[in-house]
């Protein structure tokens, strides 16, 4: 089968060179860096360090500055097209942490001005500017972000699950991210030099990069992408592998999945973010894939590292290498580094480009590579369909009564499992070593992925970790900036902050089950899970193996302020948190203990999707027939449009089986349907679905039987899961 064509119809840049292609062009070519001192906000303490601020920023002053970044790209790609996108794809780190730091400087608990402060806020917004009925994913993987966002967008026009999807990667400049990378050492006080001898560290940017991509060619899409690689080091938390092992398999993977040779690239956009390990070790890589390296250079001694937009900056940019037959200068280079072994391209040269590879690597090994060319110059290699389904083969959870063992007493004997486990049932199966320094989070997606894997019937090794975290490493965000406030901005905490990055929890698991496939983080609200299912089922071939888990951990301070379904100001003793893990692989039917698949997902900005979701399922009649029981997860801070649409689901389906709103019985936190998922998985391994579950008595499931796992509210979701 031949694969789907990926064309890139509108691209959207703002950036520190510019806020619009023409800007970014004309400063390419003029070898321009507009690495400056930073004056976004005032520091406590010494001359500020060289950054890549965007100046003129004013699409929507109510919004923080990494939504205003989105917007602002987003509609330069969008121009043109007069329809909604089918679905949305961004990655990002920073969400609305700018404006959060402020607000706790300030002692504001009013947690309405809060509301925009989650990663996933960003992809909502521009689904809420752009009517996006479909589904608005949220990838946050470090510095790889956008070139993931672009890897999980590419495959859902494969799949043929879209048409057009809007996508990028954004961030802006905070004190979070500033701060904590002078904290690691890993700064230029002289600015960013890639490659270049004397380089001693990156300048922390901002920008966002947007594409919309299409199955659909039109004479305007002179660019397409042609295929992506992704890959994990599974080596340090914010080291890369010192030969680049990881960044040589995302590369490898990029081409082979291109069907180009090495030999077909006529330019390579470095990672290059001047710090010398990067460097040295993305070098190796290099050498290791072109025995003779084609046009090379690093972009980022013009823009600075702009993180999670990074990948889809240079996306942007690889397209304009493409359709200009530019090769743009490794700007700020003055003398190679000869241990690099590398020659890179030290003025703008006007040359024909035909193909270019991209790539972007972030913290957790977390490694992304795109490959894209002139549209028709390359014959796209045919695909194996993927027909196998996601096989449940072990899976555990985390609950306020502990492990999966404790959770499923807790329900049989009726009792509440609502609430926070303590340390002891999280750390009990893990090397005392690797925990050390690790906080909450990190413990729980361990924990959870350890015991998920442990209970797998399958001898495979688990390739690749998709995790979804609503709201990510809580604590380690918290102290960092509370050590920053009181510490005057002296003493940041290097440790906290590597911590703080949501991806970090699943590179720790990738670390210890030695997972070098695919690692990615999705931060979808109450909805995160799902998401990070959505991620598994696009990107596991048939055997391939992973782990898919949602965590969300409770902070006393942050929690209320943060989530809209937890009350203000709660007592510790009342805040519920945990988790749920799976190991799933793509076999036939009868190698899992269930299987699991995400059905739908859409938001609610049209007419009639809860119509949708029942045709999607297979019409009344079949859901009558087919399902056993419902567990319906209606966040509290939608409960009137959750129930609305539950009492509607209803009516419709004319649905005899048993409906219970889990999030009464599991807690409120967003990852409960992580917990929901892998409870659902027991119950159909034992066949007997306890009281607890069923909102009324105890029921035997007949084999032929489903569980349906709907997540209702701002978005509709449906997981199915079913007996081999």
């Amino acid at each position: 089968m031949n694969k789907q064509q990926v064309y890139i119809r509108g691209t959207g840049i703002v950036s520190p060179l510019g806020g619009s292609i023409a800007e970014t062009l004309a400063a390419l070519r003029e070898n321009r860096s507009k690495v400056a001192p930073l004056d976004l906000f005032p520091l406590l303490q010494g001359s500020p360090l060289p950054v890549g601020q965007v100046r003129g920023i004013d699409t929507e002053p109510t919004l923080p500055r990494t939504h205003q970044l989105a917007l602002t790209a987003a509609t330069q790609a969008m121009a043109g097209y007069d329809r909604p996108p089918d679905a949305i794809v961004i990655g990002t780190t920073t969400g609305g942490i700018p404006t959060t730091e402020q607000l706790l400087r300030d002692g504001i608990t009013d947690k309405n001005q809060y509301r925009l402060h989650g990663l996933n806020t960003v992809a909502d917004e521009l689904g809420r500017h752009f009517n996006c009925s479909g589904p608005v994913l949220t990838v946050s993987t470090a510095c790889s972000s956008g070139a993931v966002a672009i890897t999980l967008a590419m495959e859902l026009l494969r799949g043929r699950q879209a048409e057009n999807v809007l996508v990028g990667g954004v961030d802006s400049l905070c004190r979070l991210t500033y701060f904590g990378f002078h904290s690691l050492q890993l700064v230029d006080k002289n600015g960013c030099r890639p490659l270049d001898k004397n380089r001693r560290g990156m300048a922390v940017a901002e920008g966002a990069g947007m594409l919309l991509l299409s199955s659909e060619k039109k004479a305007d899409t002179p660019v397409e992408l042609l295929g992506a690689g992704l890959s994990c080091d599974a080596f340090h938390p914010a080291a890369p592998h010192p030969e680049g092992k990881g960044a040589r398999t995302a590369m490898r993977a990029a081409l082979a999945d291109a069907g180009l040779s090495p030999r077909a690239i006529d330019y390579i956009n470095l990672h290059g973010t001047g710090t010398p390990e990067n460097d040295l070790a993305e070098s190796r890589a290099v050498r290791a894939l072109f025995p003779t390296p084609p046009a090379l250079s690093s972009i980022k001694g013009a823009t600075g590292h702009s993180l999670a937009a990074a990948g889809a900056i240079e996306a942007v940019i690889a397209s304009l290498c493409i359709t200009q037959d530019l090769v743009p200068a490794n700007t700020g280079l003055r003398q190679v580094d000869p241990d690099l072994k590398l020659h890179p391209v030290t003025k703008p040269e006007d040359r024909p480009v035909t193909a270019v590879l991209s790539n972007s690597f972030g913290f957790g090994g977390n490694n992304g590579s795109l490959v894209l060319a002139k549209s028709g110059k390359f014959t796209q290699s045919t695909s194996k369909k993927t027909t196998n389904p996601l096989s449940i083969l072990g899976s555990a959870c985390l609950t306020g009564a502990g492990d999966t063992a404790a959770t499923l007493a807790g329900l049989l004997n009726e009792k509440s499992i609502v609430g926070q486990a303590d340390d002891q049932a999280i750390i009990q199966d893990l090397p005392p070593r690797l925990i050390r320094r690790l906080k909450r989070l990190p413990r729980m997606a361990l924990s959870l992925a350890v015991n998920a894997y442990n209970r797998s019937q399958s001898g495979k090794k688990s390739l690749s970790i998709f995790m979804g975290t609503g709201w990510g490493a809580l604590s380690e965000t918290y102290d960092f900036l509370e050590r920053l406030t009181t510490s005057q901005e002296l003493f940041p905490s290097p440790t906290d902050f590597v911590g703080s990055v949501h991806n970090g929890p699943a590179g720790q698991v990738a670390m210890l089950l030695e997972a070098t496939g695919a690692n990615i983080t999705t931060s979808g609200g109450d909805y995160s899970f799902e998401q990070a299912l959505m991620a598994a089922d696009l990107l596991l071939k048939d055997d391939e193996t992973g782990v898919v888990l949602g965590a969300d951990e409770g902070h006393a301070i942050l929690s209320p302020l943060l989530d809209a379904s937890i009350e203000p100001q709660p007592h510790v003793e009342n805040l519920a948190d945990g988790g749920g893990a799976l190991h799933l692989g793509k076999m036939p039917r009868n190698k899992g203990r269930a299987c699991i698949k995400l059905c739908f997902f859409h938001s609610c900005r049209t007419d009639g999707p809860i119509s949708s979701l029942i045709k999607k399922l297979g019409g009344a009649d079949t859901l009558q027939s087919d399902c056993g029981l419902v567990l319906t997860g209606i966040p509290a801070a939608a409960k009137k449009l959750g129930e609305k649409q539950l009492e509607q689901f209803i009516k419709l389906s004319s649905l005899a089986a048993p409906v219970s709103r889990y999030r009464k019985y599991i807690g409120e936190f967003a990852s409960a349907s992580a917990v929901t998922a892998a409870l659902a998985a027991s119950c159909l391994e034992s066949g007997q679905v306890p009281a607890l579950l069923t909102g009324g008595d105890p029921i035997s499931l007949e084999k032929n039987k489903k569980i349906l796992i709907l997540g209702l509210g701002e978005y509709i979701t449906a997981m199915e899961l079913y007996r081999p």
